[in-house]
Protein backbone atom coordinates (compact mmCIF):
# COMPACT_ATOMS: atom_id res chain seq x y z
CA UNK A 1 0.00 0.00 0.00
CA UNK A 2 2.85 2.39 0.83
CA UNK A 3 4.41 1.67 -2.56
CA UNK A 4 1.14 2.22 -4.38
CA UNK A 5 0.55 5.50 -2.55
CA UNK A 6 3.99 6.71 -3.60
CA UNK A 7 3.27 5.82 -7.22
CA UNK A 8 -0.15 7.44 -7.07
CA UNK A 9 1.38 10.59 -5.63
CA UNK A 10 3.97 10.74 -8.43
CA UNK A 11 1.44 10.16 -11.19
CA UNK A 12 -0.97 12.70 -9.71
CA UNK A 13 1.78 15.31 -9.51
CA UNK A 14 2.95 14.82 -13.10
CA UNK A 15 -0.62 14.67 -14.43
CA UNK A 16 -1.50 18.05 -12.93
CA UNK A 17 1.75 19.75 -13.92
CA UNK A 18 3.01 20.18 -10.37
CA UNK A 19 -0.39 21.31 -9.09
CA UNK A 20 -1.34 20.11 -5.66
CA UNK A 21 -3.01 16.69 -5.82
CA UNK A 22 -6.66 16.50 -4.83
CA UNK A 23 -6.65 15.19 -1.29
CA UNK A 24 -10.28 15.88 -0.47
CA UNK A 25 -12.84 13.10 -0.56
CA UNK A 26 -16.63 13.15 -0.31
CA UNK A 27 -18.45 9.90 0.42
CA UNK A 28 -22.17 9.34 -0.09
CA UNK A 29 -23.88 7.19 2.54
CA UNK A 30 -27.47 6.36 3.48
CA UNK A 31 -27.69 5.46 7.19
CA UNK A 32 -26.99 8.62 9.17
CA UNK A 33 -25.72 8.73 12.77
CA UNK A 34 -28.10 10.31 15.28
CA UNK A 35 -25.04 11.27 17.33
CA UNK A 36 -21.38 10.21 17.58
CA UNK A 37 -21.50 8.07 20.73
CA UNK A 38 -21.47 4.37 19.89
CA UNK A 39 -21.05 3.41 23.54
CA UNK A 40 -24.73 4.21 24.18
CA UNK A 41 -26.26 4.38 20.69
CA UNK A 42 -26.75 1.16 18.72
CA UNK A 43 -26.46 0.71 14.98
CA UNK A 44 -23.78 0.60 12.33
CA UNK A 45 -23.75 4.24 11.19
CA UNK A 46 -21.52 5.63 13.97
CA UNK A 47 -18.78 2.97 13.89
CA UNK A 48 -18.90 3.07 10.08
CA UNK A 49 -17.70 6.66 10.29
CA UNK A 50 -15.50 6.63 13.39
CA UNK A 51 -14.04 3.15 13.95
CA UNK A 52 -10.41 2.92 12.69
CA UNK A 53 -10.73 6.52 11.42
CA UNK A 54 -11.13 8.53 14.64
CA UNK A 55 -11.05 5.73 17.20
CA UNK A 56 -8.63 2.81 17.35
CA UNK A 57 -8.25 -0.35 19.42
CA UNK A 58 -5.44 -2.74 20.19
CA UNK A 59 -6.30 -4.73 17.06
CA UNK A 60 -8.33 -4.27 13.89
CA UNK A 61 -9.68 -6.36 11.03
CA UNK A 62 -8.03 -5.95 7.67
CA UNK A 63 -10.13 -6.03 4.51
CA UNK A 64 -9.89 -9.83 4.41
CA UNK A 65 -11.31 -10.11 7.93
CA UNK A 66 -8.02 -11.07 9.59
CA UNK A 67 -7.03 -9.74 13.02
CA UNK A 68 -3.95 -7.54 12.72
CA UNK A 69 -2.07 -5.30 15.21
CA UNK A 70 -3.07 -1.66 15.65
CA UNK A 71 -2.35 0.10 18.95
CA UNK A 72 -0.80 -3.17 20.11
CA UNK A 73 2.35 -3.87 18.11
CA UNK A 74 2.36 -7.52 19.26
CA UNK A 75 0.92 -9.90 21.86
CA UNK A 76 1.49 -13.30 23.39
CA UNK A 77 -0.98 -15.80 24.85
CA UNK A 78 -0.32 -18.14 27.76
CA UNK A 79 -0.51 -21.90 27.23
CA UNK A 80 -3.83 -22.12 29.05
CA UNK A 81 -5.33 -19.39 26.82
CA UNK A 82 -6.11 -17.08 29.73
CA UNK A 83 -3.38 -14.44 29.81
CA UNK A 84 -2.79 -12.01 26.92
CA UNK A 85 0.26 -9.77 27.15
CA UNK A 86 0.11 -6.82 24.75
CA UNK A 87 3.07 -4.69 23.75
CA UNK A 88 1.80 -1.22 22.88
CA UNK A 89 2.92 1.18 20.18
CA UNK A 90 5.14 3.92 21.60
CA UNK A 91 4.65 7.65 21.21
CA UNK A 92 0.90 7.47 20.65
CA UNK A 93 -1.26 10.38 21.77
CA UNK A 94 -4.98 11.07 21.69
CA UNK A 95 -6.18 13.99 19.59
CA UNK A 96 -6.47 16.14 22.73
CA UNK A 97 -2.76 15.57 23.47
CA UNK A 98 -3.26 12.96 26.20
CA UNK A 99 -0.77 10.08 26.06
CA UNK A 100 -1.94 6.57 25.19
CA UNK A 101 -0.53 4.07 27.70
CA UNK A 102 -1.45 0.78 29.31
CA UNK A 103 -3.52 2.81 31.79
CA UNK A 104 -5.63 3.91 28.81
CA UNK A 105 -6.24 0.24 28.00
CA UNK A 106 -7.31 -0.46 31.58
CA UNK A 107 -9.56 2.61 31.73
CA UNK A 108 -11.21 1.99 28.36
CA UNK A 109 -12.00 -1.69 28.78
CA UNK A 110 -13.17 -1.38 32.39
CA UNK A 111 -15.67 1.30 31.27
CA UNK A 112 -17.43 -1.12 28.94
CA UNK A 113 -19.15 -3.13 31.68
CA UNK A 114 -20.69 -0.16 33.49
CA UNK A 115 -20.89 2.59 30.88
CA UNK A 116 -21.78 0.90 27.59
CA UNK A 117 -25.39 0.15 26.64
CA UNK A 118 -24.89 -0.51 22.92
CA UNK A 119 -22.71 -2.30 20.36
CA UNK A 120 -21.97 -5.43 22.36
CA UNK A 121 -20.69 -4.69 25.88
CA UNK A 122 -21.21 -8.39 26.73
CA UNK A 123 -18.51 -9.22 24.18
CA UNK A 124 -15.93 -8.41 26.86
CA UNK A 125 -17.51 -10.57 29.58
CA UNK A 126 -14.64 -13.11 29.38
CA UNK A 127 -12.23 -10.50 30.80
CA UNK A 128 -11.40 -11.11 34.46
CA UNK A 129 -8.76 -8.44 35.04
CA UNK A 130 -6.72 -5.78 33.26
CA UNK A 131 -3.28 -4.75 34.45
CA UNK A 132 -0.99 -1.93 33.36
CA UNK A 133 2.37 -3.70 33.70
CA UNK A 134 4.21 -0.65 32.37
CA UNK A 135 3.37 2.28 30.11
CA UNK A 136 3.80 0.06 27.05
CA UNK A 137 2.69 -3.31 28.43
CA UNK A 138 -0.88 -4.32 29.18
CA UNK A 139 -1.92 -7.69 30.57
CA UNK A 140 -5.48 -8.94 30.13
CA UNK A 141 -6.51 -12.08 32.00
CA UNK A 142 -9.64 -13.99 31.05
CA UNK A 143 -11.87 -15.88 33.45
CA UNK A 144 -12.05 -18.71 30.92
CA UNK A 145 -10.61 -19.37 27.47
CA UNK A 146 -12.52 -17.52 24.75
CA UNK A 147 -12.38 -18.06 21.02
CA UNK A 148 -14.24 -14.86 20.24
CA UNK A 149 -13.06 -12.12 22.57
CA UNK A 150 -10.00 -10.96 20.60
CA UNK A 151 -12.07 -10.86 17.41
CA UNK A 152 -14.63 -8.77 19.29
CA UNK A 153 -11.85 -6.45 20.42
CA UNK A 154 -11.51 -5.39 16.78
CA UNK A 155 -14.97 -3.82 17.00
CA UNK A 156 -16.39 -0.85 18.91
CA UNK A 157 -15.96 -2.43 22.39
CA UNK A 158 -12.19 -2.50 21.85
CA UNK A 159 -12.03 1.29 21.40
CA UNK A 160 -9.40 3.15 23.38
CA UNK A 161 -10.48 6.32 25.19
CA UNK A 162 -8.78 8.86 27.39
CA UNK A 163 -10.34 10.02 30.67
CA UNK A 164 -10.28 13.63 29.53
CA UNK A 165 -12.07 12.75 26.30
CA UNK A 166 -15.29 11.11 27.47
CA UNK A 167 -17.17 14.21 28.59
CA UNK A 168 -19.02 14.66 25.30
CA UNK A 169 -18.77 11.51 23.21
CA UNK A 170 -21.98 12.37 21.32
CA UNK A 171 -20.51 15.45 19.64
CA UNK A 172 -16.75 15.62 20.28
CA UNK A 173 -14.96 12.26 19.87
CA UNK A 174 -11.36 12.07 21.07
CA UNK A 175 -9.35 9.18 19.67
CA UNK A 176 -5.90 8.11 18.49
CA UNK A 177 -6.88 7.61 14.85
CA UNK A 178 -5.67 9.17 11.59
CA UNK A 179 -8.62 11.58 11.52
CA UNK A 180 -10.43 13.91 13.90
CA UNK A 181 -14.00 15.22 13.68
CA UNK A 182 -14.14 18.73 12.22
CA UNK A 183 -17.92 19.20 12.05
CA UNK A 184 -21.14 17.21 12.33
CA UNK A 185 -24.60 18.19 11.14
CA UNK A 186 -27.11 15.51 12.09
CA UNK A 187 -28.80 13.98 9.08
CA UNK A 188 -26.64 15.91 6.61
CA UNK A 189 -22.87 15.49 6.87
CA UNK A 190 -19.87 14.61 8.99
CA UNK A 191 -16.46 16.06 8.14
CA UNK A 192 -13.17 14.48 9.20
CA UNK A 193 -9.73 16.06 8.87
CA UNK A 194 -6.33 14.40 9.03
CA UNK A 195 -4.88 14.24 12.53
CA UNK A 196 -1.58 16.19 12.31
CA UNK A 197 -0.19 14.30 15.31
CA UNK A 198 -1.15 10.81 14.19
CA UNK A 199 1.33 8.21 15.40
CA UNK A 200 1.18 6.08 12.24
CA UNK A 201 1.38 6.65 8.50
CA UNK A 202 -0.51 9.82 7.60
CA UNK A 203 -3.60 9.24 5.45
CA UNK A 204 -3.48 10.40 1.84
CA UNK A 205 -6.81 12.22 2.11
CA UNK A 206 -6.45 15.44 4.09
CA UNK A 207 -10.18 15.79 4.65
CA UNK A 208 -13.17 13.51 4.16
CA UNK A 209 -16.81 14.59 4.14
CA UNK A 210 -19.44 11.93 4.71
CA UNK A 211 -22.70 13.12 3.12
CA UNK A 212 -25.93 11.40 4.13
CA UNK A 213 -28.76 10.80 1.68
CA UNK A 214 -32.26 9.45 2.26
CA UNK A 215 -32.66 8.46 -1.39
CA UNK A 216 -30.33 6.10 -3.30
CA UNK A 217 -31.09 7.80 -6.62
CA UNK A 218 -29.99 11.17 -5.24
CA UNK A 219 -26.91 9.43 -3.86
CA UNK A 220 -25.84 8.07 -7.26
CA UNK A 221 -26.80 11.29 -9.05
CA UNK A 222 -24.40 13.10 -6.71
CA UNK A 223 -21.65 10.76 -7.87
CA UNK A 224 -22.48 11.38 -11.54
CA UNK A 225 -22.41 15.15 -11.01
CA UNK A 226 -19.13 15.08 -9.08
CA UNK A 227 -20.63 16.17 -5.77
CA UNK A 228 -19.42 12.93 -4.18
CA UNK A 229 -16.47 10.74 -5.14
CA UNK A 230 -17.50 7.45 -3.57
CA UNK A 231 -20.80 5.73 -2.85
CA UNK A 232 -19.98 3.14 -0.22
CA UNK A 233 -22.45 0.27 -0.10
CA UNK A 234 -25.05 0.95 -2.80
CA UNK A 235 -28.48 -0.23 -1.68
CA UNK A 236 -30.46 -0.14 -4.94
CA UNK A 237 -28.59 -2.33 -7.37
CA UNK A 238 -30.64 -1.41 -10.43
CA UNK A 239 -28.66 1.85 -10.30
CA UNK A 240 -25.32 0.06 -10.84
CA UNK A 241 -25.55 -0.66 -14.59
CA UNK A 242 -25.17 2.99 -15.63
CA UNK A 243 -21.68 3.01 -14.09
CA UNK A 244 -20.34 -0.26 -15.53
CA UNK A 245 -19.58 1.13 -18.98
CA UNK A 246 -18.65 4.65 -17.84
CA UNK A 247 -14.87 5.10 -17.86
CA UNK A 248 -15.09 7.89 -15.29
CA UNK A 249 -16.17 5.44 -12.58
CA UNK A 250 -15.42 2.02 -11.17
CA UNK A 251 -17.73 -0.61 -9.69
CA UNK A 252 -16.25 -2.48 -6.73
CA UNK A 253 -17.79 -5.79 -5.69
CA UNK A 254 -16.86 -7.46 -2.42
CA UNK A 255 -18.08 -9.55 0.50
CA UNK A 256 -20.38 -8.34 3.26
CA UNK A 257 -21.50 -9.40 6.73
CA UNK A 258 -24.88 -7.69 6.28
CA UNK A 259 -27.70 -10.14 6.92
CA UNK A 260 -31.01 -8.59 5.79
CA UNK A 261 -33.30 -9.88 8.51
CA UNK A 262 -37.07 -10.17 8.81
CA UNK A 263 -37.29 -9.95 12.59
CA UNK A 264 -40.19 -11.49 14.47
CA UNK A 265 -40.67 -10.46 18.09
CA UNK A 266 -40.57 -13.90 19.70
CA UNK A 267 -41.86 -12.37 22.93
CA UNK A 268 -44.96 -10.82 21.36
CA UNK A 269 -48.35 -12.48 21.42
CA UNK A 270 -48.29 -12.77 17.63
CA UNK A 271 -45.08 -14.79 17.41
CA UNK A 272 -44.62 -16.57 20.74
CA UNK A 273 -45.73 -19.83 19.05
CA UNK A 274 -42.93 -21.37 16.97
CA UNK A 275 -45.49 -22.69 14.48
CA UNK A 276 -46.58 -19.16 13.62
CA UNK A 277 -42.97 -18.09 13.07
CA UNK A 278 -42.39 -21.15 10.91
CA UNK A 279 -45.51 -20.29 8.94
CA UNK A 280 -43.99 -16.90 8.13
CA UNK A 281 -40.82 -18.63 6.98
CA UNK A 282 -42.75 -20.79 4.49
CA UNK A 283 -44.90 -17.85 3.38
CA UNK A 284 -41.96 -15.71 2.25
CA UNK A 285 -40.34 -16.18 -1.14
CA UNK A 286 -36.89 -14.87 -0.24
CA UNK A 287 -35.67 -15.00 -3.83
CA UNK A 288 -38.54 -12.73 -4.85
CA UNK A 289 -37.68 -10.29 -2.05
CA UNK A 290 -34.02 -10.21 -3.08
CA UNK A 291 -34.89 -9.83 -6.77
CA UNK A 292 -37.25 -6.94 -6.07
CA UNK A 293 -34.99 -5.06 -3.67
CA UNK A 294 -31.56 -5.89 -5.11
CA UNK A 295 -32.23 -6.75 -8.75
CA UNK A 296 -31.03 -10.25 -7.95
CA UNK A 297 -27.75 -9.20 -6.28
CA UNK A 298 -27.03 -10.96 -3.00
CA UNK A 299 -26.89 -14.46 -1.55
CA UNK A 300 -29.76 -16.38 0.00
CA UNK A 301 -28.95 -17.52 3.54
CA UNK A 302 -30.78 -19.58 6.12
CA UNK A 303 -29.12 -18.33 9.29
CA UNK A 304 -27.39 -15.25 10.67
CA UNK A 305 -24.04 -16.57 9.45
CA UNK A 306 -22.27 -15.41 6.27
CA UNK A 307 -20.07 -17.81 4.24
CA UNK A 308 -16.94 -16.08 5.58
CA UNK A 309 -17.57 -17.54 9.07
CA UNK A 310 -16.19 -21.06 9.64
CA UNK A 311 -19.53 -22.32 11.01
CA UNK A 312 -21.53 -21.35 7.93
CA UNK A 313 -23.95 -24.10 6.89
CA UNK A 314 -25.25 -23.76 3.34
CA UNK A 315 -27.88 -26.47 3.89
CA UNK A 316 -29.88 -24.12 6.14
CA UNK A 317 -30.71 -22.04 3.07
CA UNK A 318 -33.17 -24.77 2.05
CA UNK A 319 -34.67 -25.36 5.49
CA UNK A 320 -37.81 -23.32 4.74
CA UNK A 321 -38.58 -23.39 1.02
CA UNK A 322 -41.38 -21.18 -0.26
CA UNK A 323 -44.55 -23.14 0.48
CA UNK A 324 -47.71 -21.07 1.17
CA UNK A 325 -49.81 -24.22 1.64
CA UNK A 326 -47.53 -25.40 4.42
CA UNK A 327 -47.66 -21.93 5.98
CA UNK A 328 -51.46 -22.05 6.00
CA UNK A 329 -51.44 -25.52 7.56
CA UNK A 330 -49.09 -24.40 10.35
CA UNK A 331 -51.28 -21.40 11.15
CA UNK A 332 -54.31 -23.67 11.31
CA UNK A 333 -52.50 -26.11 13.61
CA UNK A 334 -51.62 -23.18 15.89
CA UNK A 335 -55.27 -22.10 15.96
CA UNK A 336 -54.45 -18.79 14.31
CA UNK A 337 -56.62 -17.11 11.70
CA UNK A 338 -56.82 -13.55 10.38
CA UNK A 339 -53.62 -12.60 12.18
CA UNK A 340 -52.75 -8.88 12.13
CA UNK A 341 -49.23 -7.78 13.01
CA UNK A 342 -47.47 -4.45 13.50
CA UNK A 343 -44.74 -4.36 10.86
CA UNK A 344 -42.52 -1.46 11.98
CA UNK A 345 -39.57 -0.83 9.68
CA UNK A 346 -36.81 1.77 9.37
CA UNK A 347 -37.26 4.33 6.60
CA UNK A 348 -34.33 2.92 4.63
CA UNK A 349 -34.86 2.19 0.93
CA UNK A 350 -34.16 -1.55 1.06
CA UNK A 351 -36.44 -1.98 4.09
CA UNK A 352 -39.30 -0.02 2.53
CA UNK A 353 -39.09 -1.97 -0.74
CA UNK A 354 -38.66 -5.33 0.98
CA UNK A 355 -41.54 -4.74 3.39
CA UNK A 356 -44.00 -4.33 0.52
CA UNK A 357 -43.04 -7.71 -0.94
CA UNK A 358 -43.28 -9.37 2.48
CA UNK A 359 -46.65 -7.71 3.17
CA UNK A 360 -48.07 -8.99 -0.12
CA UNK A 361 -46.80 -12.52 0.41
CA UNK A 362 -48.11 -12.73 3.98
CA UNK A 363 -51.55 -11.58 2.85
CA UNK A 364 -51.80 -14.73 0.72
CA UNK A 365 -51.72 -16.92 3.86
CA UNK A 366 -54.08 -14.78 5.91
CA UNK A 367 -51.60 -12.56 7.74
CA UNK A 368 -52.19 -8.81 7.59
CA UNK A 369 -48.98 -6.84 8.09
CA UNK A 370 -49.61 -3.19 8.89
CA UNK A 371 -46.47 -1.43 7.71
CA UNK A 372 -45.27 1.63 9.59
CA UNK A 373 -42.13 3.38 8.38
CA UNK A 374 -40.10 4.84 11.28
CA UNK A 375 -37.36 7.44 11.10
CA UNK A 376 -33.98 5.76 11.26
CA UNK A 377 -31.99 5.73 13.42
CA UNK A 378 -33.69 7.70 16.19
CA UNK A 379 -37.29 6.45 16.18
CA UNK A 380 -36.66 2.90 15.00
CA UNK A 381 -33.92 2.37 17.59
CA UNK A 382 -36.13 3.72 20.35
CA UNK A 383 -39.39 1.96 19.46
CA UNK A 384 -38.18 -1.35 18.04
CA UNK A 385 -34.65 -1.97 19.25
CA UNK A 386 -34.90 -0.47 22.73
CA UNK A 387 -38.57 -0.81 23.71
CA UNK A 388 -39.39 -3.94 21.65
CA UNK A 389 -42.66 -2.28 20.59
CA UNK A 390 -43.31 -4.22 17.38
CA UNK A 391 -44.33 -7.59 15.97
CA UNK A 392 -42.21 -7.62 12.82
CA UNK A 393 -39.41 -5.51 11.40
CA UNK A 394 -36.92 -5.64 8.54
CA UNK A 395 -33.34 -4.47 9.08
CA UNK A 396 -29.84 -5.34 7.94
CA UNK A 397 -27.54 -6.56 10.71
CA UNK A 398 -24.03 -5.53 9.70
CA UNK A 399 -22.06 -6.44 12.82
CA UNK A 400 -19.66 -9.34 12.22
CA UNK A 401 -20.30 -12.58 14.12
CA UNK A 402 -23.30 -11.13 15.90
CA UNK A 403 -25.53 -14.20 16.12
CA UNK A 404 -24.73 -14.74 19.80
CA UNK A 405 -25.97 -11.23 20.57
CA UNK A 406 -29.13 -11.88 18.55
CA UNK A 407 -29.82 -14.98 20.65
CA UNK A 408 -29.70 -13.13 23.97
CA UNK A 409 -33.20 -13.10 25.58
CA UNK A 410 -32.97 -9.35 26.29
CA UNK A 411 -32.26 -8.55 22.63
CA UNK A 412 -35.03 -6.97 20.56
CA UNK A 413 -35.82 -10.30 18.85
CA UNK A 414 -37.05 -11.72 22.16
CA UNK A 415 -35.66 -15.19 21.38
CA UNK A 416 -35.25 -17.07 24.66
CA UNK A 417 -33.45 -20.41 24.50
CA UNK A 418 -31.24 -21.25 27.50
CA UNK A 419 -30.02 -24.34 25.64
CA UNK A 420 -28.78 -22.28 22.70
CA UNK A 421 -27.09 -19.72 24.95
CA UNK A 422 -25.42 -22.54 26.88
CA UNK A 423 -24.14 -24.02 23.62
CA UNK A 424 -22.73 -20.65 22.52
CA UNK A 425 -20.96 -20.37 25.88
CA UNK A 426 -19.54 -23.88 25.56
CA UNK A 427 -18.38 -23.13 22.02
CA UNK A 428 -16.51 -20.02 23.12
CA UNK A 429 -14.54 -21.97 25.73
CA UNK A 430 -13.90 -25.04 23.57
CA UNK A 431 -10.90 -26.01 21.47
CA UNK A 432 -10.98 -24.59 17.93
CA UNK A 433 -12.47 -27.69 16.28
CA UNK A 434 -15.22 -28.11 18.86
CA UNK A 435 -15.82 -24.36 18.67
CA UNK A 436 -16.89 -24.60 15.03
CA UNK A 437 -19.06 -27.68 15.56
CA UNK A 438 -20.87 -26.22 18.58
CA UNK A 439 -21.47 -22.95 16.77
CA UNK A 440 -22.99 -24.89 13.88
CA UNK A 441 -25.27 -26.78 16.27
CA UNK A 442 -26.46 -23.60 18.00
CA UNK A 443 -27.11 -21.70 14.78
CA UNK A 444 -28.98 -24.69 13.33
CA UNK A 445 -31.26 -24.77 16.37
CA UNK A 446 -31.99 -21.07 15.97
CA UNK A 447 -32.92 -21.62 12.34
CA UNK A 448 -35.17 -24.56 13.22
CA UNK A 449 -36.83 -22.41 15.90
CA UNK A 450 -37.44 -19.71 13.28
CA UNK A 451 -35.91 -17.13 15.60
CA UNK A 452 -36.00 -14.82 12.57
CA UNK A 453 -36.19 -15.07 8.80
CA UNK A 454 -32.70 -14.25 7.55
CA UNK A 455 -33.68 -13.28 4.04
CA UNK A 456 -30.39 -12.79 2.22
CA UNK A 457 -26.84 -11.53 2.56
CA UNK A 458 -26.35 -8.04 1.22
CA UNK A 459 -23.45 -7.80 -1.25
CA UNK A 460 -20.87 -5.08 -0.79
CA UNK A 461 -20.96 -2.98 -3.96
CA UNK A 462 -19.44 0.47 -4.05
CA UNK A 463 -19.20 3.03 -6.83
CA UNK A 464 -16.23 5.37 -7.07
CA UNK A 465 -14.31 7.82 -9.21
CA UNK A 466 -12.05 5.89 -11.56
CA UNK A 467 -8.85 7.32 -10.08
CA UNK A 468 -9.49 6.27 -6.47
CA UNK A 469 -7.33 3.41 -5.19
CA UNK A 470 -7.35 1.58 -1.90
CA UNK A 471 -11.14 1.72 -1.56
CA UNK A 472 -12.15 -1.17 0.74
CA UNK A 473 -14.09 -3.75 -1.29
CA UNK A 474 -15.18 -5.99 1.56
CA UNK A 475 -16.96 -5.03 4.77
CA UNK A 476 -15.59 -7.51 7.34
CA UNK A 477 -16.08 -4.98 10.15
CA UNK A 478 -18.41 -2.08 10.87
CA UNK A 479 -15.75 0.41 9.80
CA UNK A 480 -15.45 2.19 6.49
CA UNK A 481 -11.67 2.39 6.75
CA UNK A 482 -10.69 5.65 5.04
CA UNK A 483 -6.99 5.39 5.81
CA UNK A 484 -6.20 3.29 2.72
CA UNK A 485 -7.95 5.49 0.14
CA UNK A 486 -5.86 7.58 -2.26
CA UNK A 487 -5.87 8.92 -5.82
Amino acid sequence: MVASLALVGCSAGSKTNDAEPDTSLTVGLLATPGNLDYTTTAGAAIPQALLYNVYEGLVKLNNDGKIIPLLASAWTVSDDGLVYDFTLQEGVTFSDGSPFTAESVKFSLERVKDNWTANGPAYLDPIDSIEAVSDTEARITLSKPSNSWLFNMSGPVGTMFTESGIADLATAPVGTGPYTVSSFKTGDNLTLVANPDYWGEAPYMSDVTLRYFTDATAQTNALLSGDVNLVAGISQFQLVDQFKSNADFQVLEGASTGEVTLSMNNASEAFSDVRVRQAVMYAIDRQAVMDTVNSGFGLLIGSMVPPTDPWYDASLTDLYPYDPAKATALLSAAGVSDLTVAFNIPNLPYAVAGAQVVKDQLSKVGITANVTSLEFPAVWLDDVFKNHDYDMSLIMHSEPRDITAFAAPTYYAGYNSPAVMAKFAAADAADPKAYVELMKEATTTMAEDAAADWLYLQPAISLADADLVGVPKNTPSLSLDLSTIAR
